[in-house]
């Protein structure tokens, strides 16, 4: 999606602050649903938010804005809860279902290990060819996605893969072992490594002409020779 994407409705909090600019309001919350997510590149993610209350839709609303309970953990500033700004006004939000539910945890920049629950993922893309990328959403070394987490502590935070465990109960140990991985710097790609092209081949299966030169005698049988030879 192009600058903005549907979300879940999931219910939580607005702190009143926020709705007049910070000036007033401090201490007090206000019910509300999120609509959608605004990504611009150099910015936060930004939330539209209905307010049942009022009627209202109140957009471009940062994270820290929002609680899903009243007695959440003090103030926490943004940048503690989203490590990046958007990378690109292209985005799409997913709810990886592995995933869905499963007990979280991100190592935040205060160097502490805040825990929650994985909710779902926005991710980014330059995705228009006709448009000059600027963006670093498509490098393997810098791209990164939002995962969303339910914070236990009342807040909602965005973290990169890169900062972020999942436990699943299903298959992780007990004691989970530290990922000390590289990141990923190749562009994977298969059409620049064979030397074969097809552009002259009008044959539906084309490529294996010669399965007619030299396999005539598995014509009746053509998987002969094979693990599933005779097989329905």
């Amino acid at each position: 999606m192009f600058l903005q994407a549907n979300l879940p409705p999931i219910e939580l909090y607005v702190k009143k602050e926020y709705l007049y600019d910070l000036e007033k309001g401090h201490g007090e919350l206000v019910e509300g649903l999120w609509v959608t997510v605004k990504s611009i590149q150099g910015r936060a993610l930004y939330f539209e938010t209905y307010l049942p209350e009022y009627g209202a839709v109140y957009d471009k609303l940062p994270l820290s804005a929002f609680v899903w309970k009243k007695d959440f953990e003090g103030e926490l500033p943004l940048e503690e809860l989203e490590l990046w700004d958007c990378f690109s006004y292209h985005i799409s939000v997913l709810e990886k279902r592995f995933l869905k539910g499963q007990r979280a945890k991100y190592y935040s920049p205060s160097k502490v290990w805040r825990e929650g629950t994985y909710m779902f993922t926005i991710d980014s893309c330059s995705a228009d060819p006709n448009i000059l990328n600027t963006t670093f959403s498509e490098l393997p070394t810098q791209h990164k996605s939002f995962n969303i987490i339910k914070l236990d502590n009342g807040y909602f935070a965005a973290q990169p893969n890169n900062r972020m465990l999942i436990y699943d109960k299903s298959y992780s140990p007990k004691q989970l072992k530290f990922p000390d991985f590289k990141v990923s710097s190749i562009e994977y790609s298969v059409e620049d490594k064979h030397k074969i092209t097809f552009g002259d081949d009008e044959e539906f299966m084309y490529g294996v002409s010669e399965y007619n030169e030299h396999n005539r005698d598995t014509r009746n049988d053509p998987f002969k020779g094979t693990s599933i030879e005779g097989k329905d």
